[in-house]
């Protein structure tokens, strides 16, 4: 069913409920304007936007482009920010499409959905795997996705839902608005600005129709074993239990992005053997079998461990990357702001290493935790050392300031056990 009828929905209230849940501490866009000049006459902008939005009369301001660092530090991500008041109305619009597609959207997408975490992404990887006894897994990297967006797919699959004429201009504005970057407007042809309020719930729209649907309907009835898809936003993985089906995915997947404009990239994109390993270790002697592979996902190394009781299971840790580019991060910190007072510096850090562990803090990842934990003392002690001729410290001094200035030490936030306990 399409609804012809959805802009009525937007009225004063709705925006001012979209302005109460649009960041206020964000970038700010082209036009400058921060939300606190923005609140000044709240009332007022509103209903001013809101004639504008449902007359047609809204021109969408381009967004303002910058690079932030991506992976090792060598690759950068074009990030696009959007006016404050451009933000608020993305915001009420996204509101409604959440409301139309969260009846559509399948159980294998986690990503910019209401209630869902990637806390629960990782979880039912690990579930699914462990119930199918380990298999073979697909690692899907699509290449650039939010900047190969293709808009005339895109509004295809939003008129088998969308027609009301409102929204469907608004959402074409926001396409064409184009890019402005270091002085420079342009209006490239395909994609969505990512960091743009209204992107992620176009993403989940897109790889809905291109991805979920398609492995719902068309592969999972053609397995010969079992199968499963978990999807966060463009990072996702399939399972299988025989080799077979996987390959013949891999071979038919780079045909049904292409259809789209969409491509995979040819070196991450990768087919990993994970099954689970013999419950017994062989005799000595004797070679052991080959181990299986680990795998990536969502910031979180995938391999097999054994248990406290001895049993074969999907434990997790810190991808390699993800922990080299932290350590990385707060060591630089540390070295531009070594002489802030020390109290500062401590909250700084304190909330750098909570913000940590409130992501990467799961059961059977203590060690890396650990292991972040200690590097940042290392780094404090060494840029505290630096700040004259005469600050050098050493261990015994240090551990006085720490007695003093004490660095949260690391907490499992999301443990099993816990999960286990509440069901």
């Amino acid at each position: 069913m399409s609804f012809t009828t959805l802009a009525h929905h937007i009225d004063l209230d709705w925006l001012g409920e979209a302005h109460r849940l649009t960041r206020k501490d964000g970038a700010v866009g082209v036009d400058g304007q921060t939300a606190e000049a923005y609140a000044v006459n709240l009332e007022s902008n509103l209903q001013s936007l809101l004639d504008r939005a449902k007359s047609g009369t809204y021109k969408a301001p381009p967004v303002r482009r910058v690079h932030i660092p991506k992976g090792k530090g060598n690759e950068t991500r074009p990030i696009g920010i959007p006016t404050f008041e451009d933000k608020v109305l993305q915001r009420a619009v996204a509101m409604v499409l959440e409301s139309v597609y969260e009846q559509d959207f399948l159980d294998c997408s986690y990503g910019f959905r209401p209630g869902r975490s990637p806390h629960q992404a990782l979880q039912s990887f690990r579930e699914q795997m462990m119930a199918m006894r380990g298999g073979w897994v697909l690692e899907l990297d699509i290449r650039k996705f939010f900047d190969n967006l293709d808009h005339a797919h895109l509004r295809e699959m939003l008129g088998l839902r969308i027609r009301d004429g409102v929204l469907k201009r608004l959402i074409g504005k926001w396409l064409k608005a184009g890019v402005l970057e270091e002085g420079h407007l342009h209006r490239p042809q395909a994609g969505s600005p990512q960091g743009g309020v209204i992107s992620p719930i176009l993403s989940n729209v897109y790889l809905h129709f291109v991805l979920d649907t398609w492995f719902e309907q068309e592969v999972l009835p053609r397995l010969k074993g079992r199968g499963f898809l978990v999807r966060f936003a463009d990072d996702a993985v399939m399972g299988f239990a025989c080799e077979s089906d996987a390959r013949r995915v891999l071979e038919v997947l780079p045909k049904r992005f292409a259809r789209f404009g969409l491509t995979l990239h040819p070196t991450k994109t990768r087919l990993v053997k994970f099954t689970r390993p013999p419950y017994r270790d062989p005799p000595k002697g004797q070679e052991p079998a080959t181990r299986p592979g680990t795998l990536d996902l969502l910031g979180f190394t995938h391999y097999w461990g054994r248990s406290v009781r001895g049993n074969w299971i999907v434990m997790r840790k810190t991808a390699r990357s993800r922990l080299s580019r932290s350590l990385r991060t707060i060591n630089q910190w540390c070295r531009t702001h070594r002489h802030l007072p020390l109290i500062d510096q401590h909250r700084a850090l304190s909330r750098k290493l909570q913000g940590h562990y409130a992501y990467y803090g799961i059961t059977g990842n203590y060690a890396a935790l650990r292991c972040l934990w200690q590097g940042v003392q290392r780094s404090w002690k060494k840029w505290l050392s630096r700040r004259s001729q005469r600050a050098y410290l050493d261990w015994g001094r240090f551990h006085c300031l720490l007695g003093r200035y004490p660095l949260p030490p690391p907490v499992v936030v999301h443990s099993v056990f816990r999960r286990v306990a509440k069901r």
